[in-house]
């Protein structure tokens, strides 16, 4: 058969340690066979971000910006053993959080539903969607410990020097004091990424916080939330089928236990952390999750949700046997491959990357997997295959 040809590039960023050698095999039996694979490439592994100053990662969005589809293979956020380890210049910060910076981005994490793989919360059929708040709060917030008795306030000081002030508390012993902040382009951008992402996916979008608690802060939030949507989204969302909803985050938790699933539930950002893992964890595997920045300027750059899997790479160095699971990895490049094909009009494309999903998933339902899925299946006798006889696999069903 022809290769499918590409007109527009996605903008290719590697990666480190184990998640680098599967991208390279997944290229090799999955993508390249099939396609005329057109990328821009970037090198993101911990080496070339050193020797570049880290300017390759702002190079790699910049070109999200142009080519608005980007790929992005696990990387490492470097702590005080990998500076010793990588002999680096210093302690670069995550790329993904200076991506997301560049492209103004909102996270959304979904689980790869299969069946075999049960989630623990039974009623859950399909898959529920993450969208994560990422800037400000408590992770960027200050904070103090106080000494002794006395009075603690928020002052604001206006640029004519005019302060308003407000009591946190009087201290009359030790305590703790901390101070957080947002800003309302921020979460306007936040609420635009997720209206945006709904309707894309055609799904129904949730919001909570804790408004009733917090009413200045969190209904700050609900407002901006709710007046873009009145005026920009309620006309599509009604011709789409979709609902948006505002309810209290307790509330919110109550009705995801006892739903379906199969919509975006958007948090803010310390809420987002938590409740993703949860979901996760409760889906069957952090392996087995996608997650996509979404910009509400119209760039997408997708990616596994896991890390570099460093364990395995040490097993690998050595020459030994790894059975790494490659599916949300495999995933990032299906969920780029689409969206290139939905904007360049490349029927082919699409239909390429649902084929290739369905054929990881089959291959899994099949009984062949790779060794944490076979540690949680209730498929019997399951067959355990190693990092590369797993991609071969899906070669082989594709």
């Amino acid at each position: 058969m022809a290769k499918i040809k590409m007109t527009t590039p996605i903008v290719e960023m590697d990666g480190d340690e184990m998640t680098r050698i599967l991208w390279k095999m997944i290229k090799e039996n999955l993508l390249e066979p099939f396609i005329e694979l057109n990328t821009e490439y970037y090198d993101l592994g911990l080496e070339h971000r050193n020797e570049t100053n880290d300017q390759v990662t702002v190079d790699a969005a910049n070109a999200t910006k142009k080519y608005k589809v980007a790929v992005k293979c696990a990387t490492i956020t470097p702590n005080a053993a990998r500076m010793t380890e990588y002999d680096l210049k210093e302690m670069w910060k995550s790329p993904n959080g200076t991506i997301r910076a560049i492209l103004d981005g909102t996270v959304f994490r979904a689980p790869i539903v299969v069946k075999g793989i049960e989630p623990c919360v039974k009623n859950w059929k399909k898959p529920i969607t993450i969208a994560r708040h990422a800037y400000g709060d408590v992770y960027k917030g200050s904070e103090m410990k106080i000494p002794g008795a006395g009075k603690v306030e928020l002052v604001y000081t206006a640029e004519d020097g005019t302060q308003t002030k407000e009591l946190v508390h009087n201290f009359t012993g030790e305590g703790i004091v901390q101070g957080m902040h947002n800003v309302s382009q921020s979460i306007a951008s936040f609420a635009r990424s997720c209206f945006n992402y709904a309707l894309d996916t055609k799904q129904d979008l949730w919001f909570a916080t804790k408004d009733t608690i917090s009413k200045k802060y969190d209904h700050t939030f609900k407002d901006i939330f709710q007046e873009i949507y009145d005026a920009e989204y309620d006309e599509k969302f009604k011709a789409a089928g979709i609902v948006y909803f505002y309810t209290l985050i307790d509330d919110a938790v109550a009705r995801v236990m006892k739903s379906e699933g199969g919509y975006i539930w958007a948090c803010k950002n310390y809420d987002g952390d938590v409740m993703s893992d949860m979901v996760s964890s409760a889906f069957g595997s952090l392996a087995m999750m996608t997650s996509v920045l979404v910009s509400p300027d119209g760039y997408y750059e997708y990616e596994a949700a896991h890390g570099t899997v460093q364990r395995h790479y040490y097993k690998h160095l050595k020459g030994e046997e790894t059975s790494t699971n490659s599916v949300a990895t495999i995933f990032a490049w299906t969920g780029a491959l689409r969206k290139r094909g939905e904007l360049d009009g490349n029927s082919e494309l699409m239909e390429f990357a649902d084929r290739l999903e369905k054929a990881t998933i089959d291959t899994i339902e099949s009984g062949k997997m790779t060794k944490d899925l076979a540690l949680i299946t209730t498929i019997e006798n399951p067959t355990v295959l190693n990092s590369e006889e797993f991609i071969k696999a899906i070669g082989e069903r594709l």
